[in-house]
């Protein structure tokens, strides 16, 4: 009976406040129900009269409330079931991880090319595994052109998750397109200095950390072994009982946030220890490990002992043996040096004008489907609303403007939408730049985390000179690949930049 109702209780439409406040209170239901135990047990020691004993200890209610729901399962019974049914199928899964984190909304629009469908299935066939299939572009617009988060006893004060799939580790080597798509983030201060507050100068860091990191593919999953620390500070009354915390920024959640065991009264504490992430090796060019050592106050706040941080965009995953690395203090980071928010995959195809006979259109048609992005990065962290809004400059209109669906919930955002722009001759393209932003909503209010600018970058339009023909090498040649290759779609990974030049509205 139970199991029937566990597979019939869907639990993945709550959002994470949601989930936050049924596990809060189960947990209260739970040390209630304890309590009364505890209470009851109490009364039959002392309680002589049996009748008064049944009044006091509640027995007549459980006795009525059985006869009357003696076939009903509670509800905090079956979302327990649900929890336990569900904690089995994986390792090292918190409990709010059995609840889905990215809430998507959904796209009513079918509207599919059979090419868009031919390339999706060449696409699905390269990938390994197919756990999570090929994207399929099924959103189609058309225009014209004219806090701090605490953790168990330790009392952790900075906090951090992930999942996603993609082919061989070795495609993630150190190289000149993963250097300049992780070029994003600068190395001149913590990026964990962006989402946390607090005094981390209060001992001064030395001391090293050995660790190894090594991507399973048939698992999905980023192991990262912290072996051991030598020669770091102490920190309260000449000792240190030290633990190591994990992070894969930019994900600021309680899903992200791992850590060892603590170790008591030493410098050089030994670990083993292996820390388990679930995540798509497609994800991974977008993200920052982050590995910290805290001395555990239990009365206190905790004591920052340093910290490494590694790009694991410019990882070398056929290293997998135990490397040194010297612990650093945190180094604030300004937002505003920031020079991209994350990355963002497209393809792009330009079908030039004919007639309907000949299967072309009347006039040129700009098509620029937008896949998805990764590693979204926001001031304070973790999972974000965001979309995708397009223009084709010079028309900054309101008609030449369209945008993705709102996708909730997620740092690593899959928009899957096709915006197509017609009423250009292929003379245009020189003259034109397609601006595509990306956008995060809070609430009410929505701001701009950054963008790309595809065009020929030459810094005038049709004679004029323009601040929004800014376009970077990457894009220049991708645009010009594009025009070069009509009727082709044209792939590419570009960084979100936040140095977009300022235009007039």
């Amino acid at each position: 009976m139970e199991e029937e109702l566990v597979d019939g209780l869907d639990l993945s439409h709550l959002t994470e406040e949601e989930q936050s406040a049924i596990l809060q209170v189960l947990q209260r239901d739970l040390d209630l129900r304890r309590r009364d135990e505890g209470r009851v047990r109490i009364l039959e020691q002392t309680e002589t009269d049996a009748t008064r004993l049944r009044s006091l200890s509640g027995a007549w209610f459980s006795e009525q409330r059985s006869k009357r729901h003696h076939s009903r399962t509670s509800g905090c019974d079956l979302v327990h079931a649900t929890i336990r049914h569900r904690k089995t199928k994986g390792k090292d899964v918190p409990l709010t991880g059995l609840f889905n984190e990215e809430t998507e909304e959904t796209s009513h629009n079918n509207n599919t090319s059979p090419e868009a469908e031919r390339r999706l299935k060449e696409s699905k066939d390269k990938e390994s595994g197919g756990s999570e299939g090929s994207l399929k572009p099924t959103s189609r617009t058309k225009g014209s052109v004219t806090q701090e988060v605490f953790d168990g006893h330790n009392g952790d004060t900075d906090s951090l998750s992930s999942s996603l799939t993609e082919p061989d580790p070795a495609s993630l080597k150190t190289s000149s397109s993963a250097g300049s798509l992780h070029s994003s983030y600068p190395l001149s201060g913590s990026m964990m200095s962006l989402f946390s507050s607090g005094d981390f100068g209060v001992v001064e860091v030395r001391g090293r950390i050995q660790f190894s990191l090594v991507y399973d593919a048939q698992k999905e999953e980023l192991q990262v072994t912290v072996y051991c620390c030598k020669d770091i500070a102490t920190a309260r009354k000449n000792r240190s009982d030290p633990y190591v915390k994990t992070y894969l920024l930019p994900d600021k959640s309680s899903l992200s946030k791992k850590k060892t065991a603590v170790k008591k009264k030493t410098q050089n504490p030994v670990y083993d220890q292996t820390l388990r992430y679930k995540v798509r090796i497609s994800e991974l060019r977008s993200r920052t490990l982050n590995l910290s050592v805290w001395h555990a106050e239990p009365l206190g706040r905790n004591v920052f002992l340093g910290e490494v941080e590694v790009a694991l965009g410019l990882w070398d995953w056929s290293c997998t043996q135990p490397i040194w690395q010297d612990l650093q203090p945190r180094v604030n980071l300004n937002p505003e040096s920031i020079s991209s928010r994350g990355i963002v995959m497209l393809s792009i195809k330009f079908i030039p004008e004919g007639f309907e006979g000949g299967g072309l259109p009347l006039t040129g048609e700009l098509h620029i489907w937008l896949r998805e992005a990764q590693g979204l990065l926001s001031n304070k962290g973790g999972a974000m609303d965001s979309f995708v809004r397009s223009y084709i400059l010079p028309d900054a209109s309101h008609q030449s403007g369209q945008k993705t669906r709102l996708v909730k919930r997620s740092i690593s955002p899959t928009y899957n939408h096709t915006m197509v722009y017609d009423g250009f001759h292929t003379s245009d393209l020189r003259e034109a730049c397609a601006e595509l932003t990306v956008w995060q909503r809070e609430g009410l209010k929505v701001h701009a985390l950054g963008g790309i600018r595809l065009s020929c970058g030459t810094g005038q339009s049709y004679g004029e000179a323009v601040s929004w023909m800014d376009s970077t090498e990457e894009e220049v040649a991708l645009w010009n690949s594009m025009i070069q290759n009509p009727n082709h779609w044209i792939d590419i990974t570009l960084p979100i930049r936040t140095n977009l030049a300022h235009r007039a509205e």
